[in-house]
């Protein structure tokens, strides 16, 4: 389980991400760079990371399913993924 101060500051990233994105989009379209340096670090989309919404953990993190490798690995074995199974030969 990631520390929940990173999970915090996470979803604060994506909170000012959400607010600031037609500003910064207007302002890129406009070439208004110098306005754009003024906006807040981390409401840039570069500054986001994808975490799993079980563990919070940012490494490993399947898009598709939106949960790490661990989580994945679990929910696969219990049958709670449909269409997955865990390979033999």
């Amino acid at each position: 389980m990631a520390r929940t101060c990173l999970i915090a500051r996470e979803e604060k990233r994506h909170r000012l991400y959400e607010k600031y994105r037609k500003q910064r989009e207007e302002l890129k379209a406009n070439g208004d760079y110098e306005e754009l340096q003024k906006l807040p670090r981390d409401s840039s989309v570069t500054r986001l990371k994808n975490r799993c919404m079980f563990t919070g953990r940012a490494r490993s993190y399947y898009r598709k399913f939106g949960v790490s490798r661990l989580v994945f690995r679990e929910m696969a074995l219990r049958g709670e993924i449909p269409g997955v199974k865990k390979s033999s030969w």
